[in-house]
């Protein structure tokens, strides 16, 4: 059995419901074959957040590690390709934190490229059906913090551990009164099943272009 932490993200900037929490927690109550899944739900708040993520690695002492976030707009899954050294909040965050231009942790690499096969990845989501993409970046608000945390967390103390990071588009009920893309949770938790299983069983990633213009 591989040990596997899941984690999703508490509603935040005035939202009721955040998808990646729920879509964590239909792949938890039926989780792929061969995996010992632990799911936990992180605060929205710098700091606190990697503190409950590296008391979860801890607990469970995970082979692999895929923290889920929400990216309001974005109109597929996306798989973070690279984490970046900054806090930047465009708004504050659940505890009224806004850091600006602030390190992740101080002294630490500029980026970690994540540890995974994204590309992998992402052809496994769309061979489900699923409309999904190779992100280059996760912005620079908890959920950057917490995959850059991670990636940190990889390469000084836990190298034979993997980890990386999906966003996931909004849930159908956070858009009724607006016109911005969604994802039915159901449809995003097998999104999530389907990067498990591929993360799982492969150590090379693709060799497919899969980058962006802009």
């Amino acid at each position: 059995m591989t040990r596997v932490l899941l984690t999703g993200f508490e509603p935040f900037g005035g939202e009721e419901t955040n998808p990646s929490w729920a879509a964590v927690s239909l792949v938890a109550a039926a989780p792929p074959p061969g995996l010992d899944l632990t799911s936990v739900r992180l605060s929205c708040v710098f700091g606190t957040a990697l503190e409950e993520l590296a008391a979860a690695v801890e607990a469970a002492d995970p082979d692999l590690v895929l923290c889920v976030g929400q990216a309001g707009g974005r109109p597929q899954i996306t798989v973070e390709r690279v984490a970046v050294n900054v806090d930047d909040a465009r708004i504050p965050d659940n505890a009224g934190r806004q850091p600006i231009d602030e390190p992740v942790v101080a002294g630490g690499p500029a980026a970690y490229f994540a540890p995974l096969p994204v590309k992998a990845c992402v052809a496994a989501v769309r061979a489900a059906g699923i409309p999904a993409a190779v992100s280059q970046t996760a912005g620079t608000f908890v959920c950057n913090h917490v995959f850059y945390g991670l990636a940190h967390l990889i390469a000084t103390r836990r190298p034979t551990m993997r980890g990386g990071f999906v966003h996931l588009p909004y849930a159908p009920e956070q858009v009724v009164d607006r016109g911005e893309p969604s994802l039915p949770v159901a449809m995003a938790a097998e999104a999530l099943r389907a990067i498990l299983a591929t993360a799982m069983r492969t150590r090379t990633d693709l060799r497919i272009a899969e980058g962006a213009t802009h």
